[in-house]
This record gives structure tokens, sequence and C-alpha cells, in this order.
């Protein structure tokens, strides 16, 4: 098969994203270099800026593209179950897919890693309206205890996860909390706080899955638009 502009341009992309990552968890984002990222890539520095027109764009991408292949890997448990669109065993399954790369874990600790370049409102934006369309389907199928306001669970459930993912360093050492533990607790937390005392029938996971799929599908698209342009 021919070789397209398009596969090149996307290949190149991806070497230079693949360097940029690597430093980022080598040197933190304060001292990664444009050159830097351009020498291990094989390439010129100028090369870099037809990608991304600035370091802080680079360091969106980097993210962004991470945000893409967790959520791939979110996306496939809910095509394969669709009690995984519940939203305690969502955010198990995030929590897990996010621990588990050392970009996005990085990322988590300390959200101001990527600063504050316009894009990144846009996505912050998209992430807002694909928890609500989750969560509104979640409801209109009774996977929610009633009585209670979306945005008032949005933020409850951001603030306690985001809680696990921050809490890591302050364990104590040994073998009880592993990563899967964890999560389990995490998922524990959210399914006592939100959700009905009776487990559902499963074919109202079956009947929220598509929108589900359709929420984070969209927002799948504004991180791959993110990493490499529409």
């Amino acid at each position: 098969m021919a070789r397209t502009q398009r596969t090149d341009l996307r290949e190149r992309a991806d070497a230079l994203l693949d360097a940029a990552a690597t430093l980022l968890i080598e040197v933190g984002s304060r001292e990664l270099r444009i050159d830097e990222v351009a020498r291990r890539a094989g390439v010129g520095k100028g090369t870099v800026y037809l990608h991304w027109r600035s370091r802080e764009e680079l360091l969106l991408a980097v993210g962004a593209r991470a945000a893409v292949a967790m959520l791939d890997e979110v996306l496939a448990t809910i095509r394969a179950d669709p009690v995984e669109a519940a939203l305690h065993r969502y955010l198990r399954r995030h929590f897990l897919a996010a621990m588990r790369r050392p970009l996005l874990r990085s990322l988590f600790a300390d959200p101001a890693l990527l600063g504050a370049h316009p894009a990144r409102a846009g996505v912050l934006a998209a992430k807002l309206v694909a928890a609500r369309a989750h969560l509104a389907a979640l409801r209109e199928h009774g996977l929610l205890r009633p009585g209670q306001d979306l945005a008032d669970i949005d933020h409850a459930t951001q603030a306690i996860a985001y809680g696990f993912f921050a809490a890591g360093p302050l364990l104590p050492a040994g073998p009880r909390f592993t990563l899967e533990h964890r999560a389990d607790q995490l998922a524990d937390v959210i399914r006592r706080s939100f959700e009905p005392s009776t487990p559902p029938a499963l074919e109202l996971f079956a009947a929220a899955a598509p929108q589900v799929l359709a929420a984070f599908a969209e927002l799948r698209t504004e991180f791959h638009h993110l990493a490499y342009g529409p």
C-alpha cells in the first residue's frame, strides 16, 4: 500500500510525542526543551513547530494522546460489558487506566503541569459535557439514586476521585494498598454514595450503554484533535 502524506505526518507526530512523553516523565515540564524533543525524535527543532505552535501546545498534545489511549480502554470495556457504564465501575476503570500509565499518573498528581493554554479550557469543557451526559443517561435508566442533582454528583465524584489519585504518596508502605485495592475502595465509595442500594437489572445497563459510549466517544474525538489537529 502506498504511503500518504497524512501517514508520514502522523508517524512523525507520534515520534515527537513519544520523545516528549519520555522527557516529561524524566525531567518534568519545567526542564522539557523543544530542541531535546527534536533530537530524540531524530528531526530538526523547526519540525516540532510544524505540528504544534508552542511548547505549551506540545505538552497539551502529549497529555491528550495519553487520554485517548485511556478512553479507548474505557470504551472497550463498556462495549464488552455494559455494566461497566455504571458510575462506580467507570471510575474504577478510569482510575486503573490512568494510574497504570506513568504519564497520566504524573498529570493527575499535578494538573497544573500542562499550564493554562486556551485549548486546555476547551477540553475541560468537553470533559464536563461528557460527564453530565454520562450521568444523565444513568439517571434516565434508574442507575442513580433519585433526587440527586447531576451537578452535585459530578462535583462530588470528581473530588472523591481526585483524592484517590492524589493520596498514593500519603499511604503507608506495605502490600495492603495495592492499585487494585485502591480502585475497589474508590468504586465502593461511589456506589454507596450515588447508586441504588438494590443492584439494578442488567437490561438497564444495556439500555444506557449506547448513550454513555456516544458521550465518551465525543470526548475521545476532542482529545484526538488536541493531540493531532482536526
